[in-house]
């Protein structure tokens, strides 16, 4: 009688070899400003973790959970970079691994970026050193720090106050002459204009899942640009930024657009969409969407934006943000088409090209 089941156990196990493997968002319980990137064979991620940074490493992204992870850095007792760690980013720019992030001296008005290196092929392995500080010549108070490189020369972009004190969160931009050095003066390319860049309470929308642009509450007003993220494709340099206060359900993405045959480093060269393109879905359990980075499958064929979300309104900038990944594509006039936040809790098929 045994025998009759082998070919039902056969085929059950063709069916599970044959059936793509999915994951479900959130990705880990918790993680605000989470980036992620892959290669040779490994996706890597880290996200802001009080006073420490740590990398996670994983085949597939389904196993982000339960990866091998390591503790790079961690902020000494007192200095200049010693509390407020903030929105790490690892990139590999020039054949070696490098980590950029915010930190102060224990006043929000010290903030500035640091920059790490490491020159292994894996970074969890090898030795991290601190290159110092990034900035441009005015100094001026600076956190999230994003690097891109296009026709053969890295920009950084980051979120700054124009003067000493705080009146708006803008985004700036400047080259860089290697990984950790700015060479050019910065130039401002977005402040926060729109009413959706500028909501600072928690006061719900009359419907959230209709795009923000189009409401017509007038919040108090709290001026933020944050969280960029360079997108190279296309000819273009697409930069999608958060606006608003992230203790707001109302966080969103905002996007910049750029010719890559323009100069970068003109204000002029930049395009502001009017509104937002990815924004809150209370029908996907996600408040407060932001702060995302970009990733391609291991394959190269699909894009996907990874950002972090709270599960329930009013939840603000605290532990209750965790990390979303989700596909997205591409419209005929070459721009990135987001879509709406993924359902919690609902499978999605892993990227394209995992081992």
């Amino acid at each position: 009688m045994a025998r009759a089941y082998l070919p039902a156990l056969a085929a059950c196990a063709l069916l599970a070899a044959q059936s793509p493997r999915t994951f479900t968002n959130p990705l880990l319980p918790s993680g605000a400003d989470p980036f992620l990137t892959w290669r040779d064979g490994f996706y890597y991620y880290t996200a802001t973790g009080g006073r420490r940074i740590v990398l996670r490493k994983a085949r597939s992204i389904a196993d982000l959970a339960g990866a091998e992870s390591r503790e790079i850095w961690r902020a000494p007792e007192s200095g200049p970079y010693s509390r407020d760690v903030w929105a790490p980013e690892l990139h590999y720019l020039r054949g070696k691994w490098y980590v950029y992030f915010a930190a102060d001296a224990g006043t929000n008005a010290s903030h500035r970026v640091w920059v790490l290196e490491n020159s292994s092929a894996d970074p969890l392995s090898g030795e991290w050193t601190l290159k110092g500080k990034a900035a441009d010549p005015t100094d001026r108070w600076a956190i999230d720090a994003t690097v891109f490189e296009s026709a053969g020369r890295l920009f950084m972009i980051w979120s700054g106050w124009e003067g000493e004190t705080n009146v708006a969160q803008n985004l700036y931009i400047a080259e860089l002459s290697d990984p950790w050095t700015v060479k050019s003066a910065r130039v401002r390319i977005s402040a926060p204009e729109y009413p959706w860049e500028k909501v600072g309470d928690l006061k719900p929308r009359r419907d959230p899942d209709e795009n923000p642009g189009r409401n017509t509450l007038d919040p108090p007003h709290v001026d933020v640009n944050e969280g960029p993220a360079a997108l190279v494709r296309n000819g273009r340099v697409f930069v999608t930024y958060s606006a608003s206060g992230c203790w707001t359900d109302s966080y969103a993405l905002g996007m910049l657009t750029a010719e890559q045959s323009s100069n970068l480093l003109d204000a002029a060269s930049w395009h502001k969409s009017p509104l937002p393109v990815f924004w809150q879905s209370p029908a996907a359990g996600a408040y407060g969407t932001g702060h995302n980075s970009f990733f391609q499958s291991p394959d190269g064929r699909e894009d996907w934006i990874l950002y972090h979300a709270n599960p329930d309104p009013a939840q603000g900038c605290g532990g209750r943000r965790s990390p979303r990944a989700q596909r997205f594509t591409w419209n005929p006039d070459g721009t990135p088409e987001f879509g709406r936040p993924a359902k919690v809790g609902v499978p999605v098929a892993v990227p394209s090209g995992e081992q």
